[in-house]
This record gives C-alpha cells, sequence and structure tokens, in this order.
C-alpha cells in the first residue's frame, strides 16, 4: 500500500473519531447547565453521584466495543466478510444477555454502588431517580458498544460518527423535553439517556443494513466453541486491563482529596484537561484500532510499521498543541474552569506536570490501540498490572504517606510513560524482519 493511500485512510479515520469523541462532552455539559438551572440544586447534585456509577458500570463493559474492532478489523484484513459478521453476531448475544444481567440486578447494584461512592441522605432520592431511569437503556449501550466497534473496525467511523451525533443531540431534545417542559428532573435525565441509547440503537441496525449483506444467522456459527473461547479470555483481559485503569485514576482522585481541598481542585482541573487532550489523541488510537488490526490479518508488516510512525507522531502533535497552549496561557485556560484564584495558581504551578503526562500519555495510547487492534488481550493485561502494581501504587503509597503532591505526579507520569515503554517492548516482534529471532507471525491472532 502506498504510503499517501495510508496517510488518506489515517486521516480520515482519525478526523471523523475526534469529531464523534467531542461530541460525548457536550451533551454532559448540556445535562449539566439544565440540571443547574432547577431551583434545587440536590437534582445536579444526585445525578453526578450517579453518573460516576454508570460511567464505572458502562466503562468496564467497553471491552464489547475493544474486542469487536479488533477481531472484524482482522477478519476484513484476511478478506474474510463472512467472519466479519460473525465477530458482531457474537458481539451482540453477551452484549444483551449482559445488559439485561445489569437490569435485573440493577436495585442491587445501585444500593452497593452508592454505599462505596457515598452518596448523602439528601441527595439519594434524587440520584435513586436517575439510576433507576437511566438503567432501562442498559440493553441498548452494551448492543451499542458491540456496533460501534463493528463499524470501527470495518474502517467505517463515518457511521459510528453518524450514529454516536444523532444519539448525543436527541439526548439534548429529550432532555429539555424531561427536564425543563415536563418537570421531571432528575429521572427525567435519566429517561433522556435511555430513550437516546434505543434510538442510537435504532440508526445503528439501520446502518449495519446498510453496510452490506448480513450473513444468515446461525447459532452453530455464532456459538463456535474455540471462537467464543476467544473472543470470552480476550474480554476478560481487556476488562481487567480496564479495572486497572479505572481504579488508578479513581486512587489518583481520592488521594488528591486526602491532600486537601486546594490540591483536589487543582489535580481535578488538571486531570479534565488531560483527558480533553485524550479525545483528540483516541481519535488517532482508534484509527490504529481499525487499521492495524487490517494489515495484521492481511499479515502486511511494512504497512503496520508506517502506520505505527504516523499515529506517534500525530499523537505527539495533539499533545503538543495541547501543552504548549497549557504552557504559555495558563491562568486564562484555568479561568475557564474556576474563578478561585487560590486554585488558579496552584494548578499554574502544576503545569509543568502536564508535559511527561501528555506526552507518556501519547505514547501509551497509541500503543493500547495498536494492541487491541491485534487482540493481544494478554499482553495489554500484563502491561498494566505491572505499570500499576509496580510504578502507580508505590510511588502513590509514598504520596499519601508524606509525600504528597509532587509524588502523586511524578506516581501518574511515570505510570503513563512505563505503559508506553512496556508496551514497545511486547510489541518490537510484530516490527521485526521476518525469519530474526523477535519476529512474531502476523494473521494469526494474537489474544
Amino acid at each position: 500500500m502506498a504510503v499517501p493511500s495510508l496517510r488518506r485512510r489515517f486521516a480520515r479515520l482519525t478526523a471523523l473519531n475526534v469529531l464523534a469523541n467531542l461530541s460525548e462532552p457536550l451533551v454532559s455539559l448540556v445535562d449539566t447547565g439544565m440540571l443547574g438551572h432547577l431551583p434545587d440544586l440536590r437534582f445536579l447534585g444526585g445525578v453526578a453521584l450517579a453518573s460516576v456509577l454508570f460511567d464505572t458500570l458502562f466503562w468496564s463493559c467497553n471491552f464489547l466495543r475493544m474486542s469487536t474492532t479488533g477481531l472484524s478489523a482482522q477478519a476484513r484484513g484476511r478478506r474474510d466478510e463472512g467472519e466479519v459478521w460473525l465477530t458482531l453476531y457474537r458481539a451482540l448475544v453477551p452484549g444483551v444477555v449482559l445488559g439485561l444481567l445489569i437490569l435485573l440486578l440493577h436495585p442491587w447494584l445501585r444500593d452497593a454502588g452508592f454505599a462505596v461512592i457515598g452518596v448523602a441522605p439528601d441527595l439519594r432520592d434524587a440520584a435513586e431517580a436517575y439510576f433507576d431511569a437511566r438503567i432501562w437503556g442498559a440493553p441498548a449501550v452494551l448492543a451499542n458498544f458491540a456496533l460501534l466497534g463493528w463499524f470501527l473496525g470495518r474502517e467505517e467511523s463515518g457511521r459510528a460518527l453518524v450514529m454516536t451525533v444523532i444519539a448525543n443531540l436527541a439526548n439534548i431534545l429529550f432532555n429539555y423535553l424531561f427536564i425543563i417542559r415536563l418537570g421531571w428532573a432528575a429521572a427525567g435525565a435519566g429517561v433522556a439517556s435511555a430513550l437516546a441509547q434505543y434510538l442510537m440503537l435504532f440508526v445503528a441496525l439501520g446502518l449495519m443494513l446498510g453496510a452490506g449483506r448480513p450473513r444468515r444467522w446461525r447459532w452453530h456459527e455464532v456459538l463456535d466453541r474455540p471462537a467464543l473461547t476467544r473472543l470470552f479470555s480476550l474480554n476478560r483481559d481487556i476488562l481487567l486491563r480496564t479495572l486497572l485503569l479505572t481504579g488508578t485514576l479513581t486512587a489518583f482522585t481520592a488521594i488528591s482529596g486526602r491532600l486537601g481541598t486546594e490540591v483536589l481542585v487543582a489535580n481535578t482541573v488538571l486531570l479534565r484537561l488531560f483527558l480533553f487532550a485524550a479525545y483528540f489523541i483516541d481519535g488517532a488510537a482508534f484509527a490504529v484500532e481499525s487499521l492495524g488490526g487490517v494489515f495484521y490479518g492481511a499479515g502486511d508488516r511494512p504497512s503496520l510499521l508506517r502506520l505505527m510512525r504516523l499515529a506517534l507522531a500525530t499523537g505527539g502533535v495533539f499533545a503538543g498543541l495541547v501543552l504548549a497552549l497549557l504552557l504559555l496561557a495558563p491562568r486564562a485556560v484555568y479561568g475557564l474552569l474556576t474563578n478561585h484564584e487560590a486554585v488558579i495558581a496552584t494548578a499554574t504551578a502544576l503545569s509543568p506536570w502536564l508535559a511527561p503526562v501528555l506526552l507518556f500519555g501519547a505514547v501509551a495510547f497509541v500503543y493500547d490501540g495498536l494492541f487491541l487492534g491485534l487482540t493481544a488481550g494478554r499482553a495489554l493485561r500484563n502491561a498494566m498490572m505491572l505499570c500499576t502494581l509496580g510504578v502507580f501504587t508505590p510511588l502513590a503509597v509514598v504520596a499519601l504517606l508524606g509525600g504528597g503532591n509532587p509524588w502523586l505526579w511524578l506516581a501518574f507520569s511515570l505510570w503513563m510513560g512505563a505503559r508506553g515503554a512496556t508496551l514497545a517492548w511486547a510489541g518490537r516482534s510484530f516490527f521485526a524482519p521476518p525469519g530474526t529471532a523477535e519476529s512474531s507471525s502476523l494473521g494469526a491472532g494474537a489474544a
């Protein structure tokens, strides 16, 4: 494949992925604005706390999206269109079943989750109303994960963008109807989210039918034991990796709280800006998942190597642009997020820490995308376990025991750097010349 062709494919996928990613925070912003204008702020507080539980619950199930992308991309690289469709079917079955199970168990999940995050009594009613309404969208959410992953694996990020944008715009309209017009407050926000997910599923199924002639559903093919064993093994590894990732981010915030309110708020501001930059870097990482899986399935080692060079450069540019903005005009940026001078001063002083976090993070995200495209779940799991338990945890304990915020940021920075370094080391075999001791065969799967 010629380099210009690869560049065009990569640029197109990255741009579409970034647009889809940026539509997500828009919904949260509008939700907050509508609930924040209600007379009683307890509605906003209750929804915010319940949203933390949903973020954890649904993000933990995002393995459905990740595994489907890699497996369908590899099948596409092998030009096995039948297996591309079977990959979707095999993802939809556990997705819907798991969604129904979450729905069935939601009273216990709600009570246990609220106990862990500590919902105050005056916020409990609003949090429950939101949770009990939004949870009905769980089967659609998980089915949408599978469909999103499938579209990404087929290099059809445009379809993924369409279903995402339509759902998010509908969510905004539903929020206005149920919160503002009908006065359903917290429950209205939950109903809006659930309905938007079912609309997203309806749109996605229509787009799926427009993607080509579907393979006939045959249960003995969908439930093929070797294929399901590989899928469940991959999903298990990605789930464990995701739990370690979310645990690290949660620990970072929890330790920040132990270091004082001012430190907590300043660290939260910087973390939000880092996550904003991640929307752009993830656009490139998702493109690596799609194209990397295709090249891996086709056994095209040279294109895989060119893709990684291009993606790492793109991720570095995204990180550098955000970093330059923060370092050149920190007070202007932080002033958009808070008007407390003490917090702005603390965040400004901490700004240099964003340099290693963003640059190391760009490398880590791109390599995450590569290994997801290669369906190398075991390597992702082991690398995250090593980095979390061997790098972040010891340094975070030092921060907690008296080292303070500099040690916490050191832990976070080195954790990011270690993620990229360990995956780069683990992935060297995929780029070594064929026939060498370091070389790994392409096209056979890596789960």
